[in-house]
């Protein structure tokens, strides 16, 4: 099975020649050349879901919207309907006030979330878990704290019930929010495929090797219990011109077994 995890830039961002009328095209095509079981969406705004739903007919789609009324399911989960049967799905706002829409706590700078879907494999009778997040961009100690409730979250399932995590963390293998999901149970499939803590930068503002920064991958693919990745990639696909998003994508391939 392949996990995507696409931080597409929201659709309101002032970004000219860059924004999202220009490359949803682009970013659905390298999307598809993966050809992804799921895929785990960030910034994403009502208009992109509509284009992204318009782009993979065959998926169905989970989210929880951010705010109260609003309409941007920011951290949606696409998966094969072919595949998968969803078993369940739900969410939670990653506040001391969980289930109070558009709630933020900690300093955080952005309400934040994360939705989940449990799903069941079609063809082996295999039930899993996925879930979606984006951590803060701002506060440290909101992203701790916000590391600390998705670890709880995952320990109410059995140890070896097999989960996956994917999202934008807004930090790299050095902070101690990532620290304490690798504490909590989560292993990071890059890390376990290719033996590094950190292959680079996965923010690149629309610049890509051109980019230069000091901060590491700071998009992520996490696997807890019965999951065994097997590959793992950072996609840094261009149509020469113009990028798909500010960050690259990231990748993971997985063997998923139940108990």
């Amino acid at each position: 099975m392949k996990i995507l995890t696409c931080n597409i830039r929201c659709f309101g961002a002032g970004d000219g020649a860059n924004s999202w009328v220009n490359r949803a095209s682009l970013c659905g095509a390298i999307i598809r050349s993966r050809l992804p079981d799921v895929i785990c969406f960030q910034e994403m705004w009502e208009e992109q879901f509509a284009d992204m739903s318009s782009a993979f007919k065959e998926y169905q789609s989970y989210a929880m919207v951010d705010e109260p009324v609003g309409r941007r399911p920011m951290n949606c989960i696409f998966y094969r309907a072919d595949a998968y049967m969803r078993i369940s799905a739900g969410g939670y706002w990653l506040s001391e006030k969980p289930h109070a829409a558009g709630t933020k706590s900690w300093g955080s700078d952005c309400v934040r979330l994360a939705n989940w879907v449990r799903l069941q494999d079609r063809a082996t009778g295999v039930d899993f878990r996925v879930i979606n997040t984006h951590l803060d961009h701002v506060g440290q100690h909101a992203r701790e704290q916000q590391a600390r409730m998705i670890v709880e979250d995952a320990k109410a399932y059995p140890d070896d019930y097999p989960q996956i995590l994917a999202g934008d963390m807004n930090c790299d293998s050095r902070n101690p929010a990532i620290a304490a999901l690798k504490a909590g149970g989560w292993a990071d499939t890059y890390g376990a495929v290719h033996g590094t803590k950190d292959p680079g930068h996965t923010y690149h503002a629309f610049l890509g090797p051109r980019f230069e920064s000091d901060v590491g991958k700071m998009d992520w693919i996490f696997v807890r219990g019965g999951i065994k990745p097997v590959d793992a990639a950072i996609i840094e696909d261009s149509d020469g011109e113009r990028y798909p998003s500010d960050h690259y994508f990231v990748s993971a391939t997985v063997i998923v077994w139940n108990p």
